[in-house]
């Protein structure tokens, strides 16, 4: 599979996505879906609409779970909060430059939290 060009995610983000539900084209493509990037890919128009699609479920599967989960009262407001402000860093993370030893505290402090919200 061709890789993706005119986008790169900085070391933190591509760690989080590790993490993630979603691979990395999978966001690129919610991005290009979103208009919140233009990204470029190398490959048929097949294989990357049969993506779009696999992205979008993803996608739809995460909704429906965070809606269920928060029903129930596994999800708490506060957790909602913490989950809310710490994307807000990210963003703020995933437009800078941040040095490689500063990427490894931060990534720290996100598993710390995710860890702590994960304690059922």
């Amino acid at each position: 599979m061709a890789e993706s060009s005119g986008f790169n995610f900085n070391h933190i983000i591509r760690k989080i996505i590790e993490k993630s539900l979603f691979t990395e084209r999978q966001v690129e493509i919610l991005l290009k879906t979103k208009n919140i990037r233009d990204v470029q890919f190398g490959m048929s128009r097949g294989a990357y609409y049969r993506q779009v699609g696999q992205s979008k479920e993803k996608l739809a599967a995460f909704y429906y779970t965070a809606v269920l989960l928060h029903g129930l009262g596994v999800l708490l407001p506060d957790d909602l909060d913490v989950m809310s402000r710490l994307a807000e860093q990210v963003s703020v993370i995933e437009s800078s430059d941040v040095f490689p030893e500063r990427s490894e505290e931060v990534l720290d402090v996100i598993e710390r939290v995710i860890k702590q919200a994960c304690n059922v």
